[in-house]
């Protein structure tokens, strides 16, 4: 064979042998269609991130469906690859904050008044708050027998699930603007605000030592199981019927140490809320199944389908809302006038909902830049 034939060889068989090198390049870097396969083929391999593990806090409540349906679907495990999830359940904001601060947790699903009240009690040390979750699902709901219109609240007994959480703080800004007074510290008043955990609720209810109760699902459609009736719905009290009732908080310590692990929990949290609203009626299944996995029972089809439509999945943390939620808690006598700034840091956030092609979302201000 002449010497240039068999360079000539040489030279195709080495383009040949290089062909899937050069493939596989540019399949790393994004292009073509074989980009998907690889990415779902890394988290599968086990993809490390900075962290070994990441530590979640969330409640066993619907308006925590965010974290119930992407824990139960694998979804916020396969975002993470090999950094493995393990989680914790709370029943309180304060435990949750309590855990958060002690290094307990690294990440955490919580209503915007613990997250204020964190953030304010260590002097803006403690947290940031980098994503939404849910927005709605909190009801007034009262004894048809007892409360027939919103004025018949007057002299009445409503709970609220803790002093000075974020359903307290609604109600007790809602009784302001009706013009009437009630201690914030005591609960008495016009109206008598009793704090009740939302687990012994129904059962007060039963036994008529309550009139009613602002509280968020599923606590209010299990009432309404038990014969009480919606009077209102928080939602309609609100610009676009639109405010925060879940955010994901983290640790400052957890994000400066490991951006990449939060920046992959927040591509999951987004995942999560896409596939519940895209399969409303799966995604359904999946948090009662989990909430079943956690209580050991799942809630009745007349509970969750009550429920379930209330609850809007977002990744807007509506911060707008948050500051007039701060604003409410002042007003009641529950909270100085606090400095928010820096409360918010969405930059990991907003970097993924960009290279998902949705819409980047607002801190109204109180971000850290």
């Amino acid at each position: 064979m002449p010497a240039t034939t068999r360079t000539t060889l040489r030279r195709g068989l080495a383009a040949v042998a290089a062909l899937p090198l050069l493939i596989g390049a540019l399949a790393s870097c994004g292009y073509g269609s074989q980009a998907k396969h690889d990415e779902k083929k890394v988290a599968a391999e086990g993809a490390k991130l900075s962290a070994d593990t990441v530590r979640l806090g969330y409640f066993p409540n619907l308006t925590h469906a965010t974290a119930l349906v992407g824990d139960k679907e694998g979804i916020l495990q396969k975002a993470l690859g090999g950094t493995a999830l393990e989680t914790t359940t709370f029943n309180a904001g304060p435990s949750e904050i309590e855990a958060l601060n002690a290094g307990s947790i690294d990440i955490g699903f919580i209503g915007p008044s613990p997250s204020i009240n964190g953030y304010v009690k260590s002097q803006g040390a403690s947290l940031r708050i980098v994503g939404g979750s849910a927005s709605g699902g909190v009801k007034l709901v009262v004894n048809p027998a007892r409360i027939k219109t919103l004025d018949d609240l007057r002299g009445k007994r409503i709970a609220t699930p803790q002093k000075g959480n974020t359903q307290d703080v609604a109600f007790l800004n809602w009784i302001a603007e009706k013009g009437w007074k009630v201690d914030s510290a005591s609960g008495k008043g016009d109206v008598s605000v009793v704090r009740s955990d939302n687990k012994t609720t129904p059962n007060a209810y039963k036994s008529g030592s309550i009139d009613g109760a602002w509280v968020p699902e599923p606590t209010a459609s299990k009432l309404v199981s038990d014969g009480a009736k919606v009077l209102l719905d928080e939602s309609d009290l609100w610009p676009d019927k639109q405010f925060v009732i879940t955010n994901i908080i983290v640790s400052q310590k957890f994000l400066a140490a490991h951006p990449d692990v939060v920046e992959a929990f927040l591509r999951g949290t987004v995942k999560t809320n896409e596939w519940i609203n895209a399969n409303p009626a799966k995604a359904k299944e999946s948090a009662n199944a989990k909430l079943k996995d956690l209580s050991g029972k799942a809630l009745g089809a007349e509970v969750i389908d009550a429920a379930w439509p209330s609850i809007r999945f977002t990744d807007d943390p509506l911060a707008a809302t948050l500051r007039a939620q701060a604003g409410h808690a002042v007003k009641a006598g529950l909270l100085e006038q606090p400095d928010l700034k820096g409360i918010y840091d969405l930059g990991p956030l907003n970097k993924v909902l960009k290279a998902a092609g949705k819409p980047e979302v607002s801190d109204a201000g109180l971000g850290v830049n």
